[in-house]
């Protein structure tokens, strides 16, 4: 790499003349490596008059050996040429005004740091806008879609495991982990969908003050040798983020383990059932993997706001392999039943923020030097509103697990399957929301509507084309899939009642999903929560006339609020008035 920091005197002439010509065709191409030339270092009062009498006088071959190296630039945050000695400066006017006129604006860095994040994807700069934005999608939500597999597969693992073990087993297991996902997400996806946000926006808003190039090696340097390595950035976004998971995530641990008794007495499982007993000691361990589960999802959301998808799948591959490779130790071999099953999920879940951890050590300070540096105000007035957002899907989630309870063991065994199944499929279509919102959030903050547009219609496209696909897929193969998870024949035949809510729902589930994501890519937090809380409302007094008929009304139930779910995010798009103003526009 051809670095500059400072040219003095005649050392500049000798050292340009003594430059191979091998060399001078090699700068002349341009590369895309270029010297940074610090600006402070350049008087003020550069003028014709004072640089015409200086003493260092460069001929025309020597000129046009200099000129690649600040031409050439790819990323122009700074365009003055500075020439230091003891004697003053020594460049004619005419090629410090060639040089200055090459300076650019704000958005010109942007657009130059938005070129290098493109390349780094493998995204040429010379394709056209659209052409770069529908690849970066796909290249950030292909690694997304695997991370999002991961998990739920861990999880179908489990419940397959557990599902050998028998009904009262399975159906105990089922409502400890809902009652867990219930209380650990109700910060967790706000937290991650704030985070995601937040820090797309803080690093677009610092893109101007980033002198790290991609190689890692810091531009700016001193006599030609670089002056920093591997610069960590500096976020308070980031470290608002890590804190708040950590004490949320020991509330939640606190909240679990002391309340599950009650939780259990909540979702109808009462001192008497066979379920209770298993439930409780499932629940209480699981309760100790809470931090760990909190922390991991607000690391996953920082990922995602730095466009990294890559990470969180190498992460959650190794945590959740692990997690495979404990289920049958455990749960048939030491033979500690369900018990094991919690004892290995926890120890995953551990490892996976572990190696987050580690990984994000590596980009950022994790912790900032001063605490007023920190953004809690920001991230809880936005987390407010969405917080209200997922106790509506919470509440209704619960509310069709407990009908799906009180239905008897066997009923809540096919009900957990049918759910398992239904959310891990249609969780994949989560990753491409994810991916969007990134890109809304990024190109949001720098006001390029027309980019934010583009983005918008082909992640809708793809998720209805994603949606139908899944519908068609688990149309053909649900009952096959249904007996990887039981051999119970009772349980079985009533799975195979409900293939057609876990198929034909998927077109549905995919586009809610979306919308969802870009509602938080533009901030849009309490439309976000407010429209689902009428959708929850809704829902949930339809669930109420559900034990009627069994799983079925539980089952019409949730189909009605993912439908009204995206019903609300449609109409917010076609909305004049609110933050998608711009897609009514020709821009």
């Amino acid at each position: 790499m051809a670095s500059t920091g400072q040219f003095s005197g005649k050392s500049l002439c000798r050292g340009l003349t003594s430059r191979s010509s091998g060399e001078q065709s090699r700068l002349t191409k341009g590369k895309r490596k270029f010297c940074l030339l610090n600006r402070s270092k350049v008087p003020i009062g550069l003028g014709g008059g004072d640089i015409v009498s200086r003493k260092c006088h460069l001929c025309a071959e020597q000129k046009n050996s200099l000129s690649p190296l600040v031409i050439r630039h790819r990323k122009a945050r700074f365009g003055v040429a500075c020439c230091q000695s003891s004697s003053g400066y020594g460049v004619e006017s005419t090629d410090v005004q060639e040089r200055m006129a090459l300076e650019e604006n704000k958005r010109s860095i942007i657009n130059g740091s938005r070129n290098e994040e493109s390349e780094s994807i493998g995204i040429p700069i010379n394709q056209p806008r659209s052409s770069d934005v529908r690849r970066e999608l796909i290249m950030l939500s292909l690694p997304a879609i695997a991370g999002q597999a991961i998990d739920p597969f861990s999880q179908l693992m489990e419940t397959a495991y557990i599902g050998r073990l028998g009904p009262v087993e399975l159906g105990s297991a089922g409502v400890s982990i809902m009652i867990f996902n219930n209380v650990s997400k109700l910060f967790n996806i706000p937290l991650l969908s704030v985070a995601t946000s937040f820090v797309a926006e803080d690093i677009a808003k610092n893109a101007t003050k980033d002198s790290i190039s991609e190689n890692g090696i810091q531009e700016d340097s001193t006599n030609g040798k670089p002056i920093g390595m591997v610069e960590r950035k500096q976020l308070s976004s980031v470290s608002t983020a890590l804190l708040l998971a950590i004490g949320i995530g020991i509330f939640e641990a606190v909240a679990l383990y002391l309340g599950c008794g009650s939780f259990l007495n909540l979702m109808g499982i009462t001192g008497d059932s066979p379920m209770r007993i298993p439930a409780e000691r499932f629940l209480s361990l699981r309760a100790l993997g809470a931090p760990a589960v909190v922390v991991s999802l607000a690391l996953q959301g920082i990922f995602r706001g730095f466009k990294d998808t890559k990470t969180p799948v190498f992460c959650l591959g190794l945590g959740n392999l692990s997690a495979i490779f404990l289920f049958p130790i455990l749960m048939y071999y030491l033979k500690l039943g369900v018990t094991g099953a919690a004892i290995s999920t926890v120890v995953s879940q551990y490892l996976v923020t572990f190696l987050m951890v580690w990984q994000l050590n590596k980009k950022v300070i994790l912790l900032p030097p001063k605490v007023g540096e920190l953004q809690f105000g920001v991230y809880i007035k936005s987390g407010g509103f969405l917080i209200g957002r997922t106790l509506a899907v919470l509440t209704t989630m619960t509310l069709a697990t407990s009908i799906a309870a009180r239905q008897g063991a066997v009923a809540m065994a096919a009900h957990q399957i049918c759910m398992q199944i239904w959310l891990a499929v249609s969780l994949l279509t989560d990753a491409l929301a994810a991916s969007g919102q990134a890109l809304i959030a990024s190109y949001s903050s720098e006001g390029d509507h027309k980019t934010v547009k583009e983005v918008t219609n082909f992640v809708l496209k793809i998720g209805l084309v994603v949606g139908v696909s899944l519908a068609a897929i688990l149309g053909v193969s649900f009952g096959s899939i249904a007996t990887l998870f039981t051999k119970d024949a009772d349980v079985l035949g009533i799975v195979r009642t409900g293939i057609l809510f876990v198929s034909a729902s998927q077109p549905i589930n995919a586009l809610a999903f979306i919308f969802d994501g870009l509602h938080y890519g533009v901030s849009d937090f309490p439309y976000a929560a407010k429209s689902m809380m009428l959708v929850g409302l809704i829902s949930s007094a339809f669930l109420l006339y559900a034990p009627i008929t069994g799983l079925p009304g539980v089952w019409s139930g949730l189909t009605l609020f993912m439908g009204l779910r995206t019903a609300a995010g449609y109409v917010r798009l076609l909305s004049k008035s609110g933050p998608w103003w711009f897609m009514h526009k020709d821009l």
